[in-house]
């Protein structure tokens, strides 16, 4: 790759590439002379993206570099010899030399061709040159409030009379003192800056690249701009030793990249509130602000309830961004900083050679780093440690707490029978949610922060939990009552029910009051109604949450109509009981006039129910007229109609270990 690119600007064209030729379902491998320049991280960096490009799995084939991998890390040399030979053996093996394998379909890419780049400000496919980062957001504002991008309008409010700085309309210059500092928040100032997610944190080139970033930009007296939340959590603490082995870390911190943890941080939604004034500053002006992190998704509500645009970054770049402090600043051409004389510092005052990022990588990782941080993996903290079962200290079964809000025995197994009853037909099902294109497991499924007036935010503080100590949806993800209460709970979610209405709300039919999902899926429940959602294209996009299906099942759910789905979450959706269906023939939620308060029944699953069959869906209209249309059951393999006979599959396997 050509100087100032990194594995993470390849990985954003990998996979804008792969999502419009359209990978669903696909298992996609990485072939070619280019395999000879990429290292194993880099090559897992890409692997590790699959879930955001859509594939079953993305790979590459085992060589040199792999064996080379192994042995760095401390790998049994005899299980090393093993794997080299049956690679060869299977045929699998691959070199120079190899010819290339024979695929149904290829896509080609030079590597040369890749360019810095951002991803956002909603899907991780979304890939913007760096070069064009800056007008993107503007054109991005500029229809967020209504103004047409290319407009006298937009271009006044840009580059023309200042502002009122207490100004709150629709202003793209809008700019609001935030309280007890010196300073204003403005539309795409950048408030949070993190370097997370395993993808980024675990490839050694790009983190010592985000560490040699800020030294540079240390050493020339360059900070962090005031209203930036900055942090630093690797996926290992392997991390951690090499940076301070290339005496980054304190660079790093200087920068204001502190050491949060390790693991999922703001990648998931974890990276905490934000300051009160800054937060204040945001919803006062009803402002746009951005966040800038090194992981894998960014999409909606994800990442901070006050942050409405997201854009995933290389670390080096996420450094350089908490400097310019706004996505408004094109940091090709515009200064981050001056210097001690008053020089202007750019971006390539600050920027790494490649060089200079390989021979650091070079001298500050070492095998020995990750023999010992390995040896006794399995064996955790003291704290995993001292978790024990039941009342006697060698039971395997877990001592539940009835008291806990942390952990909770789920329901998923009340009243199951050893025998699997007949799954029925649905009769009489009501709609409990119309959505659009490209909702995500983040829609269906939150990992952030709890509002205290959700559904979920009412039940915490019911058992005496104090906002300040609600955490995240991600860290209760072992409550059943607090994740069903936020399944469809996202901030940024639309209902197409509820027009012009954002948040997970929908309309409780017959009287068409307009209430949370939760508390209208229980009311269907106490009526016995079924529960049907109808979305648009890929639904379920994302991560493999299982929570977006646990939790539509909780809330009484029994099927999922769509124009297609992501294949995790399809997969996620049967294995939780709940039938997946998807229009056939350019049908949609629009053709068929949809609106919410239809009535449904869907037949043709009772029985002997087959993969990929044509299913009955018909409409009860409110004026009366009745449709009925066929579906694709997009349960596509006997196993799959298995578990879904047996209400999912974990009462499958339950069922086949009490056989």
């Amino acid at each position: 790759m050509k100087e100032g690119t990194t594995a993470t600007d390849l990985v954003m064209t990998v996979m804008q590439l792969l999502r419009a030729r359209g990978v669903v379902g696909k298992f996609v491998e990485f072939f070619g002379a280019g395999l000879d320049n990429l290292t194993l991280a880099d090559r897992a960096t890409i692997a590790n993206m699959a879930p955001e490009y859509g594939a079953t799995c993305g790979f590459f084939p085992i060589d040199q570099e792999t064996l080379n991998y192994l042995a760095f890390t401390g790998r049994d040399p005899h299980r090393i010899k093993l794997v080299e030979q049956y690679a060869k053996a299977q045929g699998m093996w691959r070199d120079s030399n190899s010819p290339d394998p024979v695929f149904t379909d290829i896509l080609e890419l030079d590597l040369s061709d890749v360019e810095p780049s951002l991803a956002g400000p909603k899907r991780p496919q979304d890939k913007i040159a760096l070069s064009h980062a800056a007008g993107a957001f503007k054109t991005h504002l500029a229809t967020s409030l209504g103004i047409d991008p290319k407009g006298a309008e937009a271009e006044m409010l840009e580059e023309g009379a200042p502002v009122d700085p207490g100004e709150t309309g629709n202003g793209m210059k809008k700019a609001v003192p935030v309280e007890g500092t010196d300073y204003k928040l403005r539309h795409g100032d950048v408030v949070i800056a993190a370097i997370t997610s395993c993808t980024n944190t675990s490839n050694p080139s790009v983190m010592v690249a985000a560490g040699l970033v800020a030294r540079k930009a240390h050493a020339l007296g360059l900070t962090i701009k005031p209203w930036v939340k900055t942090s630093l959590a690797p996926g290992s603490q392997v991390v951690t030793e090499y940076l301070d082995k290339a005496d980054l870390t304190k660079d790093l911190n200087a920068m204001g990249f502190n050491l949060v943890g390790y693991g999922c941080t703001t990648c998931i939604g974890n990276s905490g509130p934000l300051p009160g004034p800054i937060g204040k500053a945001v919803e006062l002006g009803d402002l746009n602000v951005t966040a800038v992190l090194s992981g894998n998704r960014n999409f909606e509500g994800r990442i901070s309830p006050h942050v409405k645009s997201n854009y995933l970054a290389s670390p080096p770049l996420v450094v350089a961004y908490a400097i310019a402090g706004s996505m408004k600043i094109d940091l090709l051409t515009q200064p981050l900083g001056k210097d001690q004389k008053g020089n202007d510092i750019f971006l390539k005052d600050i920027w790494p050679s490649n060089k200079e990022i390989a021979d650091t990588v070079k001298t500050c990782l070492t095998p020995a780093m990750f023999k010992e941080r390995y040896a006794d993996v399995f064996k955790g903290p003291k704290e995993w440690q001292a978790i024990g079962g039941g009342k006697s200290e060698n039971s395997q079964t877990y001592d539940w707490d009835d008291a806990s809000t942390y952990v909770k025995s789920p329901p998923f197994f009340t009243g199951m029978n050893r025998i699997p009853g007949d799954v029925g037909e649905i009769k009489g099902a009501r709609l409990l949610a119309l959505l659009s294109d490209s909702v995500t497991t983040d829609h269906i499924s939150p990992a952030g922060s709890i509002r205290k007036d959700s559904p979920a935010g009412k039940y915490l503080i019911a058992h005496d939990v104090q906002p300040v100590d609600f955490n995240s949806y991600g860290a209760r993800r072992g409550n059943d009552e607090i994740m069903t209460r936020g399944t469809f709970a996202n901030i940024r979610i639309k209902n197409e029910m509820l027009p012009g209405v954002e948040g997970g709300f929908t309309k409780y039919i017959p009287d068409g009051e307009q209430m949370s999902i939760y508390d209208a899926a229980m009311k269907y429940k106490q009526t016995g109604t079924p529960l049907l959602v109808i979305a648009g294209k890929e639904y379920g996009t994302g991560s493999s949450r299982d929570w977006a299906a646990k939790g539509t099942r909780l809330l009484g759910v029994k099927a999922v109509i769509a124009e297609s789905f992501e294949r995790i979450h399809r997969s996620n959706l049967v294995g939780m009981g709940v039938l997946p269906l998807q229009f056939k023939d350019g049908m949609t939620r629009q053709s068929l006039g949809l609106q919410g308060d239809e009535t449904f029944d869907v037949a043709g699953i009772s029985g002997h129910l087959k993969p990929l069959q044509n299913i009955a869906l018909t409409i009860r209209y409110a004026d009366g007229a009745v449709r009925t249309v066929d579906l694709l059951c997009r349960i596509d393999t006997l196993d799959e109609v298995e578990y879904y006979r047996n209400g999912g599959i974990l009462h499958y396997v339950l069922r086949g270990l009490a056989a």
